[in-house]
């Protein structure tokens, strides 16, 4: 059985009052094997924010199931959300959402801390991931003293750290310069093929061209989808820009 199981997914926004409703999800389906790394791409308003928040159990859909798991997200009462997150799921979003009052290393401990868990599982935890992650010599520090690569670095070594199913990135590059996007997404290689399944929303044709597939949404639905197979990084940048094409110019794929 797959890790994740999406089928039929809709979701319907209604305007104020009711008057008009939007569809910002259409019959959505795919599934996801454990160990892959999956970008999502598609223009502004094309669904794909609403997927992932919807995948991350942070809005609920009108219709369709995701299981992730073997469980229902759908069937999850609303008092246990914040918890089957926390220890479900880590989360990289593209501003860090990193605490400025907090050391590196209390951000990185506060899903351990939410979730109760002891002080002596929390250090090895902690050593493990922040020596995996190259941000051993960070802990001490405060997120205003560190580069914008090395908070990345660190909200991934928050969301790693609870031993997730997966990991939801959204934009992760997207407030970062080249060179530290380059690392990132060489770390995040890293991480995949540790086992770690990853799933990323992204702008950049350079990030996706590290996946190993990539999903294209198009006004709420899954357009088409490239798996890597034998490509490059280049190779696959290349057939990800001539996708991106068609969709900017309303073409069909064939």
């Amino acid at each position: 059985m797959s890790l994740l199981e999406v089928t039929g997914l809709k979701k319907t926004y209604s305007t104020r009052f009711g008057a008009q409703k939007v569809e910002a999800l259409k019959n959505v389906c795919f599934s996801v094997e454990e160990g892959e790394f999956i970008a999502i791409m598609g223009e502004s308003g094309s669904g794909k924010t609403t997927l992932l928040n919807i995948l991350a159990a942070l809005d609920r859909p009108t219709g369709g199931t995701v299981m992730l798991g073997g469980r229902d997200m759908s069937k999850i009462k609303e008092s246990s959300l914040a918890a089957f997150r926390r220890d479900n799921l880590g989360y990289v979003f593209q501003e860090f959402n990193l605490l400025d009052t907090f050391t590196v290393e209390d951000n990185i401990y506060l899903p351990l801390v939410l979730a109760g868990k002891p002080f002596k599982e929390m250090q090895a935890k902690l050593m493990n991931v922040s020596q995996r992650l190259g941000i051993s010599a960070l802990l001490k520090k405060y997120p205003y003293e560190i580069s914008g690569g090395q908070k990345q670095r660190a909200a991934v070594a928050r969301a790693m750290i609870t031993d997730p199913m997966m990991i939801l990135a959204d934009e992760p590059t997207g407030a970062l310069d080249s060179r530290s996007s380059d690392d990132l997404l060489r770390l995040f290689g890293e991480v995949n093929k540790s086992g770690m399944t990853i799933i990323m929303v992204t702008h950049s044709t350079k990030a996706a061209s590290v996946a190993s597939r990539v999903l294209f949404i198009r006004d709420g639905e899954v357009y088409h989808q490239l798996y890597r197979g034998g490509d490059s990084d280049d190779g696959f940048y290349q057939r990800i820009s001539d996708t991106l094409t068609l969709l900017a110019t309303g073409g069909e794929q064939k």
